[in-house]
């Protein structure tokens, strides 16, 4: 859950809160990240900093996030020209981070699963060493209801605070936990202490009740404390817990999982447990460069980010089930991520299964795009039909071994039933128009119903029949002979869409579309080059709400593509191996006019490059990922 990193000032979607940049300053450590999502910048909260002296003491810290922000070191000199160059003096491996800033603090970050401690070594000569917790500035600076108190004598900080969610309409409250003791030297009390607001102190001051925003939008609480005895460093360290239920909890997280505030055991002890988890697939690097088995390995490492375990920390029902949270978004993930968990972590595969179970149990639908406890937008076409596929996915691959890893087959097909038949109040956070899908057999576009936005019907409908795809494979593994049937048709309504008669303009050779189509069964005509760099109209089909041009972040040549449950028909339709592979060329801009229809940075476009092992011309796949 916790992901202790740096935050900077920069103005790009630094959704992990880092950026390598050395241009950009550090604003603070903060203990929870999100990485690679979309949306608003989500989490950083809590930030800790240090001070090595303020010019006017307590008082007159500059304590606002623009204020204290400051570069980091370099690592290169220009000694010609005292410039200095080069990336920023920063650190990092699996479970550990360290940066050397220009104020001549070294600051060093390693974590347990809910909690984060922070190593801080002054300089030498350090008079009044300060430290600062802030409980308002997250990534976005969207707090509300802020709350915090101080204990004067151990300089332990609890509070808590409610934040935006990046990616949908409702709020979370996040709660801490800070408690700071000096390494090698007994930190005692401290001398000073105090809350912030802004660049403002107030010395004495134990806790902030605010409600209302009007003036400043930054606080938290100060301290200074005694250096270390002369001939030692000054380090010290902050222990900062988290939590989603309460401040309370925060503390005991804290106590239960760094009771002894030892720096280096939570980091080897972090450290063991990547090379563990990373030990888990072995590859043969015979011949093979440095940088690829840095490229294979970060990523490895980098899919088991995200969804992040939050157990214990659920704060809106109690339960014995795991639960994760962070699925930002299973649209972007469904493809990818799942696939390659079950290859070699089939027991994290079935926790986050059992997750997303609990969350059907326990709120109607499974979870698409959840964050920060809260449901947040679907992405794309998938309303909640992304699950489907990632629970298909595990059942098929794990059904004789569901039961050993406490997946219960019953459970998990109740949660595929519940999204495939039931309706809810507004899919544009969960679910999906189950009324129209069973009515009409696809997503009309001219369906307008008071339960959420009529939008991205053509990927509402491919995604929505691969989601039945799934259901169709959990049930004939059940021998429940009758739904298995019945959810294969379903998978069918792919190509109720599937337009003959329409061309990319300028190459009639191209023919036939996925098109959006009306209530009364009429196809409405879609540029198939809508929502590509190609389009004459520019759009982008992102997330939005009167968006009514039926596709999601991809056009109608790219979706035209997506029926992966039954490609051997899409073929036949496409012409046969040689048409079809004249399709995937042109997306792929190995054709002449250059086209570049196929975007790498977008989900839909995911399948094509191996699209070529259907039509039997697997050395093209091939060819496409040589150097």
């Amino acid at each position: 859950m916790v992901k202790v990193g740096m935050d900077t000032d920069s103005p790009g979607n630094a959704t992990s809160g880092y950026d390598a940049n050395a241009t950009f300053k550090a604003t603070g450590f903060s203990q929870l990240h999100d990485t690679g999502t979309g949306g608003g910048i989500s989490l950083s909260n809590f930030k800790i900093w240090a001070f090595p002296n303020c010019t006017f003491g307590f008082q007159g810290c500059q304590t606002s996030m623009e204020s204290r922000k400051v570069l980091r070191n370099k690592r290169h000199y220009d000694l010609l020209t005292f410039v200095i160059l080069g990336s920023p003096d920063d650190f990092a491996s699996p479970g550990y981070f360290s940066s050397n800033l220009s104020n001549g603090i070294r600051v060093e970050l390693t974590s347990t699963r809910r909690i984060a401690i922070h190593r801080y070594t002054f300089s030498p000569g350090t008079a009044e060493p300060r430290m600062l917790v802030d409980i308002t500035n997250d990534s976005s600076q969207t707090s509300t209801f802020a709350v915090m108190t101080l204990n004067t004598t151990t300089a332990r900080v609890m509070g808590g605070s409610q934040f935006a969610s990046s990616f949908g309409p409702q709020r979370y409250t996040a709660f801490t936990c800070v408690d700071f003791a000096g390494q090698g030297f007994d930190l005692g009390s401290p001398t000073e202490y105090g809350t912030w607001l802004g660049d403002g102190t107030v010395q004495g001051q134990t806790d902030l009740n605010q409600q209302y925003f009007g003036f400043v939008s930054e606080m938290g609480a100060l301290f200074t404390f005694n250096p270390a005895p002369k001939g030692k460093p000054t380090v010290i360290l902050a222990r900062a817990g988290v939590s989603f239920i309460s401040s309370e909890q925060a503390c005991a997280n804290a106590e239960e999982e760094i009771p002894d505030f030892d720096f280096d055991s939570v980091q080897t002890e972090n450290r063991a447990a990547w090379n563990e988890l990373l030990g888990q697939v072995q590859v043969d690097t015979t011949n093979v460069s440095t940088e690829t088995i840095q490229l294979m390995y970060s990523g490895l490492y980098r899919s088991h980010i995200l969804p992040a375990d939050y157990t214990g920390e659920n704060p809106r029902w109690n339960s014995t089930e795991p639960y994760y949270d962070s699925y930002y978004c299973n649209w972007d993930t469904f493809r990818t991520l799942y696939s390659l968990i079950a290859l070699h972590d089939p027991e994290r595969f079935a926790l986050i299964v059992r997750a997303m179970i609990d969350i059907q149990r326990h709120e109607g639908w499974l979870p698409e795009c959840r964050g920060t406890t809260n449901q947040q937008f679907i992405q794309g076409g998938s309303s909640q039909r992304r699950s489907d596929p990632i629970l298909g996915e595990f059942f098929v691959k794990f059904s004789e071994q569901a039961a050993s890893l406490n997946v219960s087959a019953d459970d998990l097909y109740t949660a595929l039933l519940a999204d495939a038949e039931l309706q809810p109040p507004n899919w544009n956070l969960q679910g999906r128009q189950a009324n129209a899908w069973k009515e009409f057999n696809y997503i009309p576009q001219d369906m307008f119903d008071a339960g959420g936005a009529n939008t991205k019907q053509v990927s509402c409908t491919l995604e929505h029949a691969f989601g039945d795809f799934a259901i169709s494979q959990v049930a004939k593994i059940l021998n429940k002979m009758d739904d298995a049937a019945k959810y294969a048709q379903c998978a069918g309504n792919s190509f109720n869409l599937w337009n003959p008669n329409v061309s990319v303009p300028g190459t009639l050779s191209v023919a036939g579309m996925m098109q959006p189509r009306f209530k009364n069964g009429t196809f409405n005509f879609t540029d198939p080059r809508h929502c590509s760099i190609h389009d004459p109209l520019m759009a982008t089909c992102f997330l939005n709400a009167v968006d009514r041009d039926g596709f999601y972040e991809a056009s109608p040549i790219v979706y035209s593509q997506f029926v992966p449950h039954d490609t051997a028909r899409l073929l036949k339709l496409q012409g046969g191996n040689s048409s079809f592979i004249n399709r995937l060329e042109r997306p792929l801009d190995l054709v002449p006019p250059p086209s570049r229809y196929f975007a790498i940075d977008d989900e839909p476009s995911f399948q094509i490059p191996f699209m070529y092992h259907y039509a039997n011309a697997p050395g093209k796949s091939q060819y496409l990922q040589a150097p």
